[in-house]
């Protein structure tokens, strides 16, 4: 049996992709909730540092912070705009 399963194609199902995508919304919001006081506000200013170089949306910008044993990491993911 092993052997045919190696021919079949593998589709997903819409509630397995809806699965995924609620895992990926509670990983985020759990970034959200567990991060610092500040990072919405130094979120908004790193925007507008941006914005005065690049015309980009508010979801073009990510930022996360990623705590260690004694180091914090904050991690900055611009997508820019092709010219």
């Amino acid at each position: 049996m092993g052997l045919f399963n190696i021919f079949r194609q593998n589709k997903k199902t819409s509630a397995n992709q809806a699965k995924e995508r609620l895992q990926i919304l509670i990983a985020h919001e759990r970034t959200n909730r567990d991060g610092p006081d500040y990072l919405p506000q130094l979120r908004h200013d790193i925007m507008q540092a941006i914005r005065k170089y690049v015309a980009i949306e508010d979801d073009q910008v990510e930022v996360q912070v990623e705590k260690g044993s004694g180091y914090d990491v904050l991690e900055l993911n611009v997508t820019l705009p092709e010219k």
